[in-house]
């Protein structure tokens, strides 16, 4: 099928999760920078990992596209761009989305009118990955399959059987890919480590551009990726900023953060000042709020118990009423004490009544819509999102901050803590629900 103006670019997206998509976007974006070719790029749903990469692969920066959690309009607004072809990463399978069948990688491109490159992983298989492949090409008539990458190749016979048997369907091969060990990027609990952690992050990605190039149909993608004329929608509003000062916490333990919340609150006439916890920094003494996002404090719990000028220009905001938020490792900083994975107790903050620990394992997961209580920093309805594997160990009296659900609607009770202008919560907010 083809798509009736269809906007400029594409979306990488796989049968699951593992089949190598985020490592082909990679390889694509570094090739288009090498070939001096303008693309945006972008990731699917909740990820704070995937845009590093993306950004540090481009030298431009990557946005978020979440077609479960953010409104239709904010996400055409984000995902314009100045004639630059998007190149968004897709999440977990093509048409996998939230627990109720929603907000998948397939909706967005239908809601961008974008054309989808599907990345097989071929180890294991061969005649097979025709029946898969047309499944995946008829599941919905509004998907428009632009062509398939078989990955993970293991050798020119092993190409042969697959194209042959992709022949019959009309699908067009985009290019054939050999398994790369050497690319295999670390991983840890949330997922790849952050590319501002790796230490020789630019070698790998240009060793990444050169697969692509050894096995792609360039003349293809270069094609995939054209600009064409597309109408710029009105910009959208997003979460109301914090105050018209927020100091923002900004570094490996503070590294989940999404940026269009941070671009709206500048749109909205915030200033914005950034400060590191680890190297010991507190927020700015004129800033009227404070926002400490998540990330990795867990594996840093000993630093940030140990940052005294941190600590007490925390507790310096605090007096002054400073509105202060933090979400998930944010949250357990604002807390009495973080026990990390040796099950050693570090003093937090101690602005709230909770005590978390990282020895103690289970997987939290899943999107949320809250209502905000009384005291929280926002009135309206928001989407959210949930991803750690903390647990609370206690929790002492404090007015709680939202009443939440989950995405199949199940309530959740009620959730976060406050205690007068100190809040948090394990949800990432990422829009008005």
């Amino acid at each position: 099928m083809t798509i009736p103006n269809p906007s400029s670019g594409l979306l990488v997206a796989a049968p699951r999760s593992g089949s190598g998509k985020t490592l082909f976007t990679l390889a694509l974006l570094r090739w288009a920078r090498g070939q001096g070719l303008r693309v945006a790029p972008a990731k699917a749903g909740p990820d704070y990992i995937d845009p590093g990469f993306h950004a540090h692969a481009l030298g431009q920066p990557s946005v978020n596209l979440d077609p479960h959690a953010m409104r239709p309009a904010l996400i055409r607004s984000l995902a314009a761009t100045d004639g630059r072809p998007l190149v968004v990463e897709g999440m977990m399978g093509l048409f996998d989305g939230a627990a109720d069948g929603s907000g998948s990688s397939a909706d967005l491109a239908v809601l961008l009118r974008l054309p989808v490159v599907l990345v097989v992983d071929c180890a294991k298989q061969s005649h097979s990955v025709a029946a898969l492949v047309r499944g995946f090409r008829d599941h919905r008539g509004d998907v428009h399959l632009a062509g398939v990458v078989l990955n993970r190749v293991g050798s020119p016979r092993h190409e042969a059987m697959l194209r042959g048997a992709l022949e019959s369907l009309g699908v067009r091969v985009l290019g054939a890919l050999p398994n790369a060990p050497d690319l295999a990027l670390p991983e840890r609990h949330l997922g790849l480590v952050p590319a501002g952690e790796h230490g020789d992050l630019d070698r790998t990605l240009d060793h990444a551009a050169a697969w692509f190039a050894g096995g792609m149909d360039l003349a293809v993608m270069e094609a995939l990726l054209a600009p064409r004329a597309v109408s710029v929608p009105p910009t959208v509003s997003t979460l109301p900023p914090l105050g018209r000062r927020v100091a923002v916490a900004r570094d490996e333990a503070f590294a989940f953060l999404y940026p269009h919340l941070l671009a709206g609150w500048r749109a909205a006439g915030t200033e914005l000042a950034l400060f590191s916890p680890l190297a010991d920094e507190g927020p700015e003494p004129g800033c009227d709020a404070v926002f400490l996002p998540g990330g990795y404090p867990e594996l840093h719990a000993g630093r940030i118990a140990a940052a005294s000028g941190f600590r007490a220009g925390m507790e310096a905001a605090r007096n002054r009423g400073a509105a202060i938020y933090g979400e998930c490792g944010g949250y357990m900083v604002l807390g009495e004490s973080l026990e990390d994975a040796q099950g050693i107790a570090h003093p937090m903050l101690g602005f709230l009544p909770l005590r978390t620990s990282f020895r103690r394992r289970r997987l939290h997961l899943g999107y949320r819509r809250l209502r905000p209580l009384s005291g929280a920093p926002w009135a309206a309805p928001l989407a959210a999102h949930e991803f750690h594997y903390s647990t609370v160990s206690s929790e002492g009296e404090a007015d709680r901050l939202f009443a939440a659900i989950d995405a199949l609607g199940e309530d959740l009770g009620v959730i976060g803590l406050r205690r007068e202008r100190v809040s948090g919560s394990y949800a990432h907010v990422i829009d008005l629900a």
